[in-house]
């Protein structure tokens, strides 16, 4: 029986090339198969050959010829904000669900040409429907000007196709806070993290107080969540993110001098002394994309 056995013994070179194409998920359970399967799973080579980069599974033809503004559970949405004032009437909107092939076409409503515009795309569990939040303020104030206007809110419904206005009310623990403006990083940055319910974001306050502002899809009102003390202290220049890691809300904060990426981890939603931190060095000044589900950094 032993003689049988070692003759259906697979060769280690194709027991090798198998491994690596078997799912991250797999190979953690696999390492208790044995000690050889263990030295090889956890080798240095073996995890530079399985550590594959994004893999194409389908093309599509996009609805419109600019850049995609975020995603949420298969939708996507494309913006488009004209640059020049005579163009403002024509900013749009794409919704495209690329697996049934469908778009629609979404008018928006005219910014003046000094606006800043961010948007976050969610998904609403009670309804099945989605939602878009945008908010204009003015980005003078992003840059330190003492008397700025009050950010402004808009909401899109994608089953009554119509905006909205709604007033930015922040609740809380101690008065509704007035916002000026949201945190992001470049053109083009969503601005939103959708999470738990939620989008997300770092919000300005009419004091200049940070904090994270929450947009609940459900009952539509702002709440606030605060960010960890003191968690610039001494860092500078940095870029800072909101991000999904490992299922927990996440705060990532780049250190440019010294290359170190700063992980903040809320490990019990909305309290915050839970925050928690983690922090990598990193071998260049790289920009941050977002996280994969097994908790990989996406860069550029």
């Amino acid at each position: 029986m032993s003689q049988l056995l070692l003759s259906q013994r697979l060769p280690d070179d194709l027991v090798y090339e198998i491994l690596t194409l078997l799912p991250a998920k797999s190979l953690i359970r696999f390492r208790c198969v044995s000690k050889s399967w263990y030295c090889t799973i956890t080798h240095r080579n073996f995890i530079m050959a399985h550590d594959r980069t994004l893999t194409e599974t389908s093309r599509f033809h996009a609805p419109c010829c600019f850049g995609v503004a975020g995603c949420c559970r298969g939708m996507f949405y494309f913006v488009h904000e004209a640059e020049y004032r005579v163009e403002k009437e024509n900013n749009r909107m794409y919704f495209w669900n690329p697996s049934i092939r469908k778009s629609k076409k979404v008018q928006l409503t005219p910014s003046t040409i000094l606006d800043a515009v961010v948007y976050g795309l969610a998904y609403h569990y009670q309804n099945n429907d989605y939602k878009i939040l945008r908010i204009i303020f003015d980005p003078i104030f992003h840059q330190g000007n003492l008397k700025p206007k009050p950010a402004e809110a808009e909401i899109y419904t994608l089953s009554t196709d119509c905006w909205r206005r709604v007033v930015i009310s922040v609740e809380s623990s101690s008065r509704s806070k007035p916002i000026e403006s949201v945190h992001y990083e470049r053109k083009g940055d969503p601005g939103f993290v959708f999470f738990n319910g939620a989008l997300h974001c770092i919000a300005r306050s009419q004091h200049r107080n940070k904090f994270i502002m929450y947009f609940d899809v459900n009952d539509e009102r702002f709440r606030e969540i605060l960010l960890p003390q003191n968690y610039l202290d001494g860092i500078f220049p940095y870029s800072q993110h909101l991000a999904v890691f490992k299922g927990l809300l996440a705060l990532i904060v780049i250190e440019k001098k010294s290359k170190i990426c700063h992980i903040w981890m809320m490990k019990e939603y909305g309290v915050a002394e839970s925050w928690i931190k983690k922090s990598v060095p990193m071998k260049e000044d790289l920009w941050f994309l977002g996280f994969t589900f097994n908790g990989e950094l996406l860069i550029q």
